[in-house]
């Protein structure tokens, strides 16, 4: 898909495949680092309030395309779960927004380098 279908993808469809993009990335950190438990150590980095943290992490490098994308995503949430805030989760959301655009556009380096960015805890 090029980039200007991904970002003409609504942002429902976006959130989804983008969560699922940061899963494989995180699942991918946790087997190669070889530490200990892996699914507890995934809370850290998958939950609402995680990606929240990270998407304040990586709003400043955003492109103007991926601004646009999480701006989006972020502004069309509804609901929270009972573990985030609503701020906390439509931050969470645009950042998976992102993520789901980025795959989409083939833009994979760029996806591995803000992965990196906000997930560096070596």
């Amino acid at each position: 898909m090029d980039k200007k279908s991904a970002l003409l993808m609504s942002t429902a469809a976006l959130a989804y495949l983008g969560d699922s993009v940061l899963e494989v990335m995180v699942r991918e950190k946790l087997v190669s680092d070889k530490k200990g438990d892996i699914h507890g150590r995934a809370k850290a980095y998958v939950t609402a309030v995680a990606q929240s943290d990270a998407a304040q992490r990586l709003m400043p490098v955003f492109t103007e395309d991926e601004a646009d994308v999480y701006r989006r995503g972020r502004n069309n949430t509804h609901s929270a779960p009972r573990s985030a805030t609503h701020a906390q989760y439509s931050r969470a959301t645009g950042l998976e927004c992102v993520f789901g655009y980025l795959y989409l556009a083939g833009e994979y380096e760029r996806l591995r380098q803000l992965f990196d960015q906000c997930y560096n805890d070596g």
